[in-house]
């Protein structure tokens, strides 16, 4: 089996570590490297967008795993190592990692989850497995939207920013924002007001199936920001519209319950 390794690269520990499993795994399978991690260890590497991987085994937080699901072009099964503060979408801890990869085989169970695609005036910018985030560029600034869902107008409503979110992103931005924590097996998309003025301005959810527009109504500069990973410029009058991606993202499934993740990983911290 071939296993890509990503590292983030800017932890010596992760960084070790990564080329201590890379190590222990080349006698069972096929090892591969992340460009950059490659780089930083002196090996040779691939693109994320290149590497014909069965699996990609990524050393790091959250960020590190929605960095490796946004630069492929087609979805490999993710399996996440925690490195980092929380690492919700990262499944096993360091020290049990070696034994668990050593002795999986093709055939494994893969979990789908849902992504969204985002249009900034009718081009695609996009996909994202957490949020996409529409926030004001000036701190104190509030912002005006108005959401149309099916070409429905939904709601105005004046904020610091809106958040619309998978099910995947409802324990990070969203759920830090005031939004429910939404098992990633309900496929629906969280829409969130970011310190909306008015107290009926709620989170919602609405269904996978439905389109949301979003208009940017006011002239002070902002940004859109899709998994923390890219960042586009906004203008008075930008539409951003959300539809359910036809590509999911793809995770090793370990066999642990998301509510006991939910239970670990948040309510002790």
């Amino acid at each position: 089996m071939r296993i890509l390794i990503v590292s983030r690269v800017d932890d010596e520990g992760a960084l070790r570590y990564a080329k201590e499993l890379g190590t222990a795994l080349s006698g069972s399978h096929t090892v591969l490297w992340e460009g950059s991690t490659a780089a930083r260890l002196g090996l040779p590497g691939t693109g994320l967008g290149e590497a014909a991987a069965d699996l990609a085994v990524v050393v790091g937080g959250d960020g590190s795993v929605l960095y490796a699901v946004q630069g492929m072009k087609a979805q490999v099964p993710v399996l996440g190592i925690n490195w980092g503060e929380v690492g919700f979408l990262a499944e096993l801890e360091p020290a049990d990692a070696p034994g668990f990869l050593e002795g999986l085989r093709e055939g494994f169970p893969v979990e789908r989850r849902m992504r969204i695609e985002i249009q900034l005036d009718g081009e695609k910018v996009g996909e994202a497995l957490n949020e996409a985030v529409i926030v004001t560029s000036r701190p104190a600034k509030m912002l005006r939207f108005t959401v149309e869902v099916d070409g429905i107008p939904a709601e105005r409503f004046r904020a610091d920013g809106v958040l619309v979110s998978t099910p995947t992103g409802s324990t990070a931005y969203a759920m830090s924002a005031g939004g429910p924590i939404v098992d990633p097996g309900v496929e629906g998309i969280l829409l969130v007001p970011l310190a909306p003025y008015l107290l009926s301005s709620r989170p919602v959810v609405v269904a996978s199936e439905r389109v949301l527009r979003i208009t940017l109504e006011s002239e002070k500069p902002a940004k859109l920001v899709l998994d923390g990973q890219l960042t586009r410029e906004l203008a008075v009058g930008s539409v951003i519209t959300v539809r359910r991606s036809a590509s999911p993202a793809l995770f090793l499934d370990v066999g642990r319950s998301f509510f006991d993740k939910v239970e670990s990983k948040l309510r002790r911290l």
